[in-house]
């Protein structure tokens, strides 16, 4: 490498990023554990306003999909645009500004939540300041990424830049549409919207934050440190392609199952159904495409937990996708609407796809980006893979059990018409899931625990010097 000819990538904001993914998860996740307790034995609320359930569910939800996520998608997409455009960072300064401003974004949540400020929108529970103050970052970070696909030094926009690119734009018309309000002090505002249309806006923008921040965004990260990681290409590039355009033409249009047997129109019920059922051949196309990339290279999973990560989240991915699809069946939700399957199926995506594939990538990337061979301990790499696994599973299991449980005893009567089970004694079957769910929270929990040892040990060996011979473009 002719160092005197070079430029250095920009990973200090990367840096960053990776280390505060960490530390959310680990917030995020702890506060989960706790709710989820706090559903098994109710006086874990505290009789308090800012502790209960109902105000600490969607610091919990904000927290672990765009403090956590939100941390791993920029990290991941700064780190790996850089990279695949042989240039370093457009606008080192605008992307400095959006770590310290998501940052902020997220502490502002942190205040608000448990004090009552919210919009009651799903995932969008923050209120007009906090709305604008996103809005302002996320055009930063546009800025950022495009400006550096616009002077790049290859010919070719590899895939993943194409995911992260969509998950920029999408998440941007949905954050500024569906927030779309009108304030009424300096911390309330009402919906620019009425009634089902109301209902319709927001679980547009509901199902396709999973479809673009959850999916779209981390779907940029598996392009990327699926082939890295296991030194193969990608099975088939032709497939991909194919993969991004059907996911992005199809996935906006699937909202409406969230809205099953509601006052919403039934054509448009109809057609988010529909459109879920055809979501499931892009999906899975996806994932049997990540999936084949290992071809040839199987063998390493038996050294390698790095790689164990990503692969089995691929496998969770084409779970969740082929489980939301059949929810989505009107038939089938008659029976999981609002029940834990609902739950399961979330958190099937949330831990075991968007957390896994999270965490393999950083496992990739911190050592990398902080001038080491690898990480500190590849032992503690595996125990945190069995802990992430045993955990999720036994999450699952328990909300799938409970939810089937659930639907049943809510629909079953007696012959003459009266409800069989009253919604209380459901409630008594479904404390030992509950139980187990916590339990398997707390598991995967432990598995953040040990990352962010394995992290900071890491870390601390790093010295500045090998930062910089790091980040060196050949």
């Amino acid at each position: 490498m002719n160092t005197a000819t070079s430029t250095a990538y920009s990973y200090k904001v990367v840096r960053q990023f990776a280390i505060m993914t960490v530390v959310w998860g680990i917030v995020g996740m702890g506060l989960g554990v706790f709710i989820a307790a706090q559903l098994a034995w109710p006086f874990l609320n505290f009789d308090l306003p800012w502790t209960s359930f109902g105000r600490l569910r969607p610091l919990h939800t904000n927290a672990v999909i765009f403090a956590f996520g939100g941390c791993a998608l920029f990290a991941t997409s700064y780190y790996s645009v850089q990279r695949t455009c042989q240039t370093t960072l457009f606008a080192p300064k605008l992307a400095a500004f959006t770590f310290w401003g998501w940052q902020l974004v997220i502490l502002l949540a942190a205040i608000s939540l448990p004090l009552g400020f919210t919009s009651s929108k799903e995932y969008a529970e923050l209120e007009w300041p906090i709305d604008i103050l996103i809005t302002i970052v996320w055009v930063a970070y546009a800025i950022v990424f495009f400006g550096t696909l616009a002077t790049r030094k290859v010919k070719h926009i590899y895939v993943g830049n194409w995911f992260f690119g969509a998950f920029i734009l999408t998440v941007a018309i949905l954050h500024i549409v569906n927030n779309l309000e009108i304030p009424v002090t300096a911390m309330k505002s009402y919906s620019l919207y009425a009634g089902a249309t109301d209902a319709m806006v927001q679980w547009w923008y509901g199902h396709n934050a999973v479809g673009f921040f959850l999916t779209a965004g981390f779907l940029g990260i598996m392009y990327y440190f699926v082939p890295k990681q296991a030194e193969r290409p990608v099975y088939s590039y032709r497939l991909s392609i194919v993969h991004f355009w059907a996911l992005i033409t199809v996935y906006i249009w699937a909202g409406p199952h969230h809205l099953h047997y509601t006052a919403l129109p039934d054509w448009a019920q109809s057609l988010g159904m529909v459109m879920s059922l055809i979501l499931l051949a892009p999906s899975w196309g996806g994932m049997i495409n990540g999936m084949m990339t290992l071809s040839g290279a199987w063998h390493k999973l038996r050294s390698d937990p790095i790689l164990r990560f990503l692969v089995v989240s691929l496998a969770f991915y084409g779970m969740s996708t082929f489980e939301g699809p059949m929810m989505a069946i009107k038939t089938v939700n008659a029976l999981s609407h609002y029940t834990d399957w609902t739950i399961g199926h979330v958190h099937a995506g949330a831990l075991g796809w968007v957390a896994m594939v999270s965490i393999g990538a950083l496992y990739h990337l911190v050592p990398k980006v902080f001038g080491r061979e690898q990480m500190h301990s590849i032992a503690l790499i595996n125990t945190h893979f069995w802990l992430a696994t045993i955990g999720t599973v036994l999450y699952i299991a328990s909300m799938w059990v409970n939810g089937i449980a659930q639907g049943l005893m809510w629909r079953a009567i007696n012959d003459d018409g009266t409800l069989t089970y009253s919604f209380v004694e459901s409630l008594e079957a479904s404390h030992p899931g509950f139980v187990v769910r916590m339990i398997g929270g707390a598991i995967f929990f432990v598995g953040m625990l040990v990352m962010a040892y394995n992290t900071w040990r890491t870390v601390q060996a790093a010295k500045p010097a090998e930062y910089d011979a790091a980040a060196q473009i050949a």
